[in-house]
């Protein structure tokens, strides 16, 4: 079978296909042929080795973690999957750009049946970050009023349509008016563009000056300082891009909580991946339900272009949603 790998860190002509050994469950594996996967930042920058060593497997090294695809061959001792299941999931130790990989039952979740298969690959790492996030760290209720920074990207989409589901306010920032249309229709209370209006504009339109409940940022760097104005006193700041220096006076004169969440960190034990495939189980259903709706890309590449992919993302060329990788 081919496999798509890398010998070290660099840019994306480190990408070779190869071709390695089929691989045969055991025990409570099941062997999954991978239909997509698709491009978080986490992956440019394990290909680039700048996250720490912890997290990335000996080279040759396969990348990416997000996969959907066909149970084809299950383990002796397998008993909540067969043969001919449709899944999705996190492979984050043994990557997922390669026709087939082994995984233990007890990691993924049965696909959205509404959903076609590739397009289920955009959903894992997104959807666990921003659950973990609303209702694991920031114990967002039922009208709760948050801000999530950035509205049409991979976490903050995803993000907007779990808040609306389980009944909060949801205002979001964009960059332009066609992005505003687009967050509209994923039923977003308030849009913000971020280029017209500042901080305390939008604080005191859309709060009387008091304040966001809960700001989920998940774009970073000097948009963290950003956050830490826009919450209201003793309010709660989650954020995915926190490897940045900051000034906390602010975080401490208004007493605020921030949470950082990096769910690499949970998948290293067992636990943290089997609750992470609980809640891909509820994601699921919240897709079926017609509550969820990844948005997608429109360029979207194969396999044979994973170079071609990565430059994309990088290039800031993505228009909004996910980068599909199809395995065809």
């Amino acid at each position: 079978m081919k496999a798509i790998v890398i010998h070290q860190y660099g840019d994306s002509s480190e990408f070779k296909h190869v071709e390695i050994s089929m691989p045969k469950p055991t025990s409570n594996q099941v062997l999954v042929k991978v239909a997509a996967t698709s491009i978080n930042p986490i992956d440019t920058k394990i290909r680039k080795g700048i996250v720490p060593n912890a997290f990335q497997p000996n080279f040759p090294m396969i990348l990416h973690s997000d996969f959907s695809g066909e149970v084809v061959e299950v383990g002796e001792n397998v008993s909540h999957f067969e043969v001919g299941d449709l899944v999705f999931g996190l492979n984050v130790f043994s990557g997922t750009l390669t026709d087939y990989f082994l995984i233990e039952e007890s990691f993924i979740a049965k696909a959205p049946k509404n959903l076609p298969i590739q397009e289920a690959a955009s959903l894992p790492l997104t959807s666990i970050t921003a659950w973990e996030a609303l209702f694991d760290r920031g114990n967002l209720k039922q009208g709760d009023h948050i801000l999530i920074h950035g509205g049409t990207g991979g976490v903050g989409h995803v993000s907007i349509q779990l808040a609306k589901a389980f009944g909060a306010i949801v205002t979001t920032t964009v960059s332009s008016n066609e992005k505003a249309d687009l967050v509209k229709k994923l039923g977003v209370d308030h849009v913000i563009n971020y280029k017209e209006e500042t901080v305390e504009d939008y604080v005191n339109r859309l709060t009387n000056g008091q304040g966001f409940d809960l700001v989920f940022d998940t774009v970073g760097q000097k948009n963290l300082d950003k956050s830490f104005l826009a919450v209201k006193p003793q309010g709660t700041v989650l954020a995915i891009a926190a490897r940045s220096t900051h000034d906390l006076t602010l975080l401490h004169n208004k007493s605020l909580s921030l949470h950082v969440i990096f769910i690499m960190l949970t998948q290293k034990t067992k636990e943290g991946r089997m609750e992470h495939s609980a809640i891909l189980n509820k994601i699921s259903s919240l897709v079926e339900e017609g509550k969820l709706k990844p948005l997608i890309n429109p360029k979207s590449f194969t396999f044979n272009q994973v170079k071609e992919a990565h430059d994309y993302f990088e290039n800031n060329e993505v228009q909004f949603g996910k980068v599909l990788i199809e395995n065809k």
